[in-house]
Order: structure tokens, then C-alpha cells, then sequence
């Protein structure tokens, strides 16, 4: 994949990265590509929100209770029927597929991504 064009530093502070934990996965047969349907806490500030994940190398019972990064400012975006509110991050790797960014240590949810 081709690098992006370059931003400056205030574009980047704009997005609000937060730690959240995964409290329910579910099926979603209607997706075009194979995803799972997450709801992430993200803590008293941010709440609990939705998301579509095409994250399907991770089993329900790998997901349920994981912690995840995501973005939680961008605006929902209506996946078939699922309205996604956040977008969970990943890195893109050719032979396994997203594999989800999870902070160690002792992340809570709602802690910013710094």
C-alpha cells in the first residue's frame, strides 16, 4: 500500500483515538465481506457504541472482553442495516487479515490514545 499524503499536526490531533472494551460480538450474515458486529465501551465520556469490524481471524469468544483502539469521532456510517459509530483500528497484514491495535498494560476504557 502506498504511503498517504502528508497532513499537518493539527489534522492529526483531530481525531480522537480511545481505548474501549468489547462487551458483545454478534453475527452479521448481510455484510458484503465476512464481519462481525461489535458493541465497545468506551467509558462514562464516550459511552457505548457500535461498530462493523471486517475483523473475521478473531473468534467471538478472542473479541469478547478485548480491549481495542478506535476512532470514536468520526460520523456513524450505516453498514447494511448496522449503523457504525466507531471504527476499530487494525494493521492490514497480506496473510492474516486486519489484526486489531490493543493497548497492554493497564488501559481502561475511555483512556485517549496519546
Amino acid at each position: 500500500m502506498e504511503p498517504k499524503p502528508e497532513i499537518d499536526f493539527d489534522h492529526f490531533l483531530g481525531v480522537d483515538m480511545r481505548v474501549g472494551r468489547i462487551v458483545a460480538v454478534e453475527d452479521f450474515p448481510e455484510a458484503r465481506k465476512p464481519a462481525w458486529k461489535l458493541t465497545i465501551d468506551f467509558g462514562d465520556d464516550v459511552g457505548t457504541k457500535k461498530s462493523s469490524a471486517q475483523i473475521t481471524n478473531y473468534t467471538r469468544e478472542q473479541l469478547e472482553g478485548s480491549l481495542v483502539v478506535a476512532v470514536v469521532n468520526f460520523p456513524p456510517r450505516q453498514v447494511g442495516p448496522v449503523r457504525s459509530e466507531v471504527l476499530v483500528l487494525g494493521a492490514l497484514n497480506a496473510d492474516e487479515g486486519v489484526l486489531i491495535l490493543r493497548p497492554d498494560g493497564d488501559a481502561q476504557p475511555g483512556d485517549p490514545i496519546a
